[in-house]
Formats: structure tokens, C-alpha cells, sequence
């Protein structure tokens, strides 16, 4: 989604965003909480760019995950929420990646063990992140991804790990469809828009599309998944 980024030795460079001043304060804090997971944030280069330290390893396509990785991932987004929770970054509420699917991971000997990629973190539900890993990780409408049933047991191993609670558990299924709903809509105000973004036009269409069918998919089996969760 963002053009202009380099790696640079240890470091990676990245044109500035206006989300950009909150990233650096939430990498910042990360740190200074003792966070292993997270790149450091290092201040700005001399063509203003931000400087990010490097995270070695690497990212996996979307492909069906062990209960194992889904369990790491779980875990590092319940650090993230509870080391920012009622912060100064988030008063009310916790700091939300809002983007936490498998390629904003990177993956060391087969497990995610770093979480990068902060450009959509801002303030706001923990459910708002469980909904999109729930996506992200465990559901497709793709037959790869096997049935709906082994589905949603890895959307219970996901709440599980995450220590998810009893209502929190009823609602996710629901947010697991707004999450794929809201990524219709974002991506269909980059088509309106196609310079705020290098993704081709027709591979927007081709997102836009497969999300509306991923939010059929999940509405009509949320029985399974409200059953796995109970």
C-alpha cells in the first residue's frame, strides 16, 4: 500500500504519513516497555523519511495456519493491547494494529514472532483487531482453508489464546463480517481515489470483490462459529 519503502542495512526507510507522529510515539512506548516484538522507531532521515530498525525473517502468504501460529499471533496482539491500554495513546481504550493479518507478521523457524506494518494503528476496540484476525487467520471461503467446522475451532483456538471473554466470544463472529465490510469500503475509496495508493485499479476490484464474498461467507455460517466460541 505505500510506495518509496527501502531497507537500508539494519534500518527501513519510509516516506512520512500523516499517521506517522502517532507510530512513533506507540513504537517508542512499545520500547520503552521492554516490547522484543516490535521494530524500533529511530527518528527521520535527511529526505524526511522515517527510519524503522529492520526485523529479519519473513512473511507468509494467505494460507491456512498450525493452532500454534494463530496462538503466537494471538498472544502478541493481547501484549499490544494491554501494554497500551488507558495509555496516553489510547485513554479509553487500547491501541488497535488494525491491520494484524499474517503478511504484517514476521515469521522466525515457521512461528510469528514480530509485528510491523503500524501505519493503521489508532485507538479503539480489542474486538476490532480479534475480528480482523479472525479473517485474516482462520476463515476463507477458499476450500484451502478447509471447512467451515476445522474454521471456526481455529477461531476458538484464536480467543482462546487471546483469553477472550464470554461476551466478547458472542460478538466476534459479528465483527469478524464488519471487518471485511469496512475493508470493502476502504478499499472502494481507493478506487474512487487511485492515486492515494500503487495498487492497480483492477487489483482493488478483485479485493473489493473477494471481501464481499469472505462477509457472505461468514453471515451464512455464523451458527458454526457462535457454536466453536460458546
Amino acid at each position: 500500500m505505500t510506495a518509496g519503502i527501502v531497507r537500508v542495512g539494519d534500518t527501513v526507510r519510509r516516506p512520512s504519513k500523516p499517521s506517522s507522529p502517532f507510530v512513533a510515539q506507540l513504537l517508542s512506548h512499545l520500547r520503552d516497555c521492554g516490547c522484543e516484538w516490535s521494530p524500533r522507531y529511530l527518528g527521520q532521515d535527511a529526505l524526511g523519511r522515517d527510519i524503522l530498525t529492520y526485523v529479519p525473517g519473513s512473511t507468509p502468504g494467505w494460507t491456512r495456519f498450525a493452532d500454534a501460529q494463530i496462538r503466537a499471533a494471538a498472544t502478541i496482539v493481547r501484549q499490544l493491547h494491554d501494554l497500551t491500554r488507558g495509555t496516553h495513546l489510547a485513554p479509553a481504550s487500547v491501541v488497535c494494529h488494525n491491520d494484524a493479518a499474517p503478511n504484517n507478521f514476521v515469521f522466525a523457524d515457521g512461528m510469528p514472532v514480530a509485528l510491523i506494518d503500524f501505519d493503521l494503528a489508532m485507538p479503539g476496540d480489542p474486538l476490532e483487531d480479534l475480528g480482523y484476525m479472525g479473517w485474516a487467520w482462520c476463515v476463507s471461503s477458499k476450500p484451502e482453508r478447509g471447512p467451515v467446522a476445522a474454521q471456526a475451532e481455529q477461531v476458538r483456538v484464536l480467543a482462546d489464546a487471546y483469553g477472550l471473554s464470554a461476551p466478547d466470544r458472542a460478538r466476534l463472529p459479528d465483527w469478524i463480517v464488519e471487518r471485511q465490510v469496512r475493508n470493502v469500503r476502504f478499499w472502494s475509496a481507493r478506487l474512487e481515489d487511485p492515486g492515494s495508493t500503487p495498487t492497480s485499479p483492477r487489483k482493488i476490484a478483485e479485493v473489493i470483490e473477494w471481501s464481499e464474498r469472505e462477509a457472505r461467507y461468514v453471515a451464512d455460517h455464523r451458527a458454526h462459529f457462535i457454536a466453536a466460541l460458546a
